[in-house]
Parts: C-alpha cells; sequence; structure tokens
C-alpha cells in the first residue's frame, strides 16, 4: 500500500536500526543497495536516499511516506504532512542544530555548521553563539497520501510502532512484591509514567507493584526498593510502550 523513502548517509544506521527494532526489518541485496523490501502488508515498497532529496520526492507523490530532517523540509521548502518528530539521530536522541559559532578569543570570523554534541566544534577551537534552527527527524507524508483513508491508517500504525519504540529505549519494567507494610515505602520510590500498578496478591497480605523506570536509575532503585522492603524484584527489557 505504502511507498517509503528512508535516508541514506549519517541517518542510515540509526533508521535502520530503528525498523529493526519496531519488527519492520529491511531486507536488501547488499548495504549499498537503495532498494529495499519489508515483509509487511501495509508496506509495497522502500528506497534509502539522499536525506535532503526526500522531501521534494514526498511532496511530488513519488513517495507517500519518508524521513528526513526537519532541516531539509526547511532548506526545501517542501509542501509536506508532518506525522510527528522521531526523537532519534546519528548517535544519540538529540536533535541536530544549525549552529554559527566563532572562535573562542574572537567576535568575528563566524561559521555555520551542523552540530549534533557540539563536540567537534570545541575541539577545533570554536565556541557556539547562535541556534539558527533545532532539527529533529520528522515522518512526513505526501500530502494527497495523507488524505487517502486507508493510506492515512496504514501510516499512522507505521508511527505507532516507530515511536513506541523509541519511547521504550532507556526504560525497563520492574516487578516487585511488597507487604501492606512496607507499601507505601516502595511507592514513594518508585517514579512511574503515570502511577504504578498496584494488585493484591492472592491469599497473602501483600501487594505485587510494577511500574516504568529509566534504565539509568535502575542501579540505585533495586537496592533501594529492597531496603525498603520489597521482595522478588525483577527487571524485564521493553521493545515499545504505546500510549
Amino acid at each position: 500500500m505504502l511507498k517509503i523513502v528512508l535516508p541514506k548517509g549519517s541517518l542510515e544506521k540509526a533508521t535502520l536500526e530503528l525498523f529493526e527494532a519496531a519488527d519492520l526489518p529491511l531486507g536488501r541485496s547488499s548495504a549499498v543497495d537503495y532498494k529495499a523490501t519489508i515483509d509487511d502488508p501495509r508496506i509495497d515498497e522502500v528506497r534509502i536516499l539522499r536525506p535532503q532529496e526526500i522531501p521534494r520526492y514526498v511532496a511530488d507523490g513519488v513517495f507517500d511516506l519518508g524521513i528526513t530532517g526537519r532541516d531539509w523540509i526547511e532548506e526545501t521548502g517542501s509542501d509536506v504532512v508532518s506525522l510527528g518528530e522521531l526523537h532519534y539521530s546519528k548517535a544519540t536522541a538529540r536533535p541536530v542544530r544549525i549552529v554559527v559559532a566563532v572562535p573562542q578569543d574572537s567576535a568575528v570570523g563566524g561559521v555555520v555548521d551542523l552540530t549534533e554534541t557540539g563536540r567537534a566544534l570545541r575541539a577545533a577551537g570554536l565556541k557556539i553563539i547562535e541556534t539558527i534552527l533545532t532539527s529533529y527527524t520528522e515522518l512526513i507524508a505526501n500530502p494527497v497520501s495523507a488524505t487517502d483513508p486507508a493510506k492515512a491508517h496504514a501510516m499512522a500504525q507505521v508511527h505507532t510502532l516507530l515511536s513506541g519504540t523509541l519511547e521504550a529505549r532507556g526504560k525497563v519494567l520492574v516487578k516487585l512484591n511488597v507487604a501492606e507494610a512496607d507499601l507505601d515505602a516502595v511507592i514513594a520510590l518508585v517514579p512511574a509514567m503515570r502511577s504504578p500498578t498496584v494488585s493484591k496478591l492472592f491469599g497473602e497480605g501483600g501487594y505485587a507493584v510494577e511500574t516504568v523506570v529509566p534504565k539509568a536509575t535502575i542501579n540505585t532503585l533495586i537496592p533501594a526498593l529492597k531496603d525498603a522492603g520489597a521482595t522478588d524484584i525483577i527487571e524485564l527489557p521493553l521493545a515499545k510502550i504505546v500510549h
């Protein structure tokens, strides 16, 4: 149903990894082949092209759906529909920025560059004095395709898989048991996206608790939960979180 175009170059590896994790793995004959396939009934055709070409191809209807940066959408002035930001880039979840930078000891000789972390600019002895544009990767659609009910539904489902995969990155599911007397102390320790799930244990005077937490805090959270009275603590990886 959908013709999809994905970026080659700096975003290629991260994009293919995202599609793999979203259960939309690409198949192609070689790493340099611009033609690919996705074994999914919603997707007819996949191409991998330069990100600067993608907005115009999508705007012209060559493809229904594409992934590119906001910077290239603005640069080309293409008439596309943004289905939403996808918070990933070449190496991190940060956006890239088009910035003005100057030498550390000078107020003149400014350069304009694209940066994700600013590390290369600092290594070159430059400091950022202005951000011209903050650019996230975006999922974009052809305006005509976006008005077709069947295609729009398929696009929304693909978006759900991609955004759910990104939402789950850096998070884990924690499950534990706790006696009633220690429940409040344990609940106070667990950050949750909304609120933790608490269930009465069958035939016992205790509760089962589960919640999603940042992976970065798990090394201090699990010992603290045990100290507060939690038992049978389990940490589980997450593939997707769909709201």
